[in-house]
């Protein structure tokens, strides 16, 4: 996905200096043989993964230490690694205090949070924090999601990083990768927990194709609003549309993209441009919601808005069983009650 509240191009809010803590920190080698995925889960011996760049990172032991992306820990903890987390960056907390959805089900009081907007990393607190491995999604080929460029180096220099491919891939494959990722940390994939998700996961997705069997022709517009702008997003670049559209679903593909090919920027104006009977509407809070979008004449006089035809849509999805399977579920019930007004 990533629309413009979160893509890496934009500027980045300036961070504290490193200074003396970074001394601290010894720089850990990140690279290696490009054979083996991984070691097996959590033993007392040497450990390594193959990430998506592909580089073996390899420890002494399994990493006990954690910091992720709070989507990554969040995904992770659904497969059944909790205790080894101890760090996180991105939204985590809302400003009620509240939990933001991609924290899941993560107990966020016993994490360290480092960042809670785009932008904030700070590097003081994750070099107090000892890490053994720092783990985030890969948009773009050696992109770190959420480790800004400006404190990159210095980040990488205190623990080796792991990077899942999040885009140009169906959902299934960051799904498969991050299970795998867990299982090499220590969690057990044949937990009730897991292939209890794994079944609902399957089930929902077998809902969505019925549904596109069941009332065919339905036009999905995924998109999310910034005060000036109006973005259609592609299904044939992030993750989780592009699995849609393995499943049937009729989404549309914008047809003047903006670089990296996630979505057509459009002027309100022309927000329009795109019939579509049914808006997947990122519900992020960096992006604009339909009280404010409300304001919009040319949001309002959308047949879908008119007729009520939008959903939430979790433009950053949570990359495990757990967090997929609502996504599905809820997309099933929108296109099985859309009616064609486009």
């Amino acid at each position: 996905m990533p629309v413009p509240a979160s893509r890496p191009h934009l500027t980045r809010r300036g961070l504290l200096s490193a200074g003396g803590a970074l001394a601290l920190g010894a720089l850990l080698a990140a690279c290696g043989d490009k054979d083996d995925d991984s070691t097996p889960a959590a033993g007392s011996g040497p450990w390594s993964f193959t990430d998506d760049r592909p580089e073996k990172v390899t420890r002494d032991a399994t990493p006990a230490r954690v910091v992720a992306f709070t989507g990554v820990a969040a995904a992770l903890v659904d497969f059944g690694v909790d205790s080894r987390i101890v760090g996180v960056f991105g939204e985590t907390t809302r400003t009620d205090g509240s939990k933001d959805p991609q924290a899941g089900d993560l107990d966020v009081g016993k994490v360290s949070v480092l960042g809670n907007v785009w932008g904030e990393f700070s590097v003081e607190k994750y070099a107090a924090l000892n890490p053994d491995l720092l783990i985030t999604h890969m948009y773009d080929p050696g992109a770190f999601w959420y480790v800004p460029d400006e404190s990159r180096d210095k980040i990488l220099a205190l623990a080796p990083a792991v990077t899942i491919t999040t885009a140009r891939v169906p959902m299934t494959r960051p799904i498969a990768r991050y299970a795998e990722l867990a299982a090499a940390l220590g969690a057990d994939l044949n937990a009730k927990k897991v292939t209890d998700a794994k079944a609902r996961f399957e089930a929902a997705a077998e809902s969505v194709r019925q549904a596109v069997k069941a009332n065919p022709g339905i036009k999905v517009l995924a998109a999310s609003g910034s005060p000036d702008l109006f973005y259609a997003s592609n299904p044939k670049v992030s993750t989780d549309l592009m699995y849609f559209a393995e499943l049937g679903v009729d989404i549309v593909v914008p047809t003047k993209l903006e670089q990296g090919d996630y979505f057509e920027a459009l002027s309100w104006e022309n927000a329009g441009k795109f019939p579509a009977d049914l808006i997947l509407l990122d519900n992020r809070a960096t992006a604009m919601q339909p009280a404010d979008m409300a304001k919009k004449p040319t949001w309002a006089q959308l047949p879908a808005v008119k007729a009520n035809q939008v959903t939430p849509w979790d433009a950053v999805p949570r990359f495990s069983y757990t967090g997929a399977a609502p996504l599905l579920e809820n997309l099933a019930k929108a296109i099985s009650a859309a009616k064609k007004v486009s």
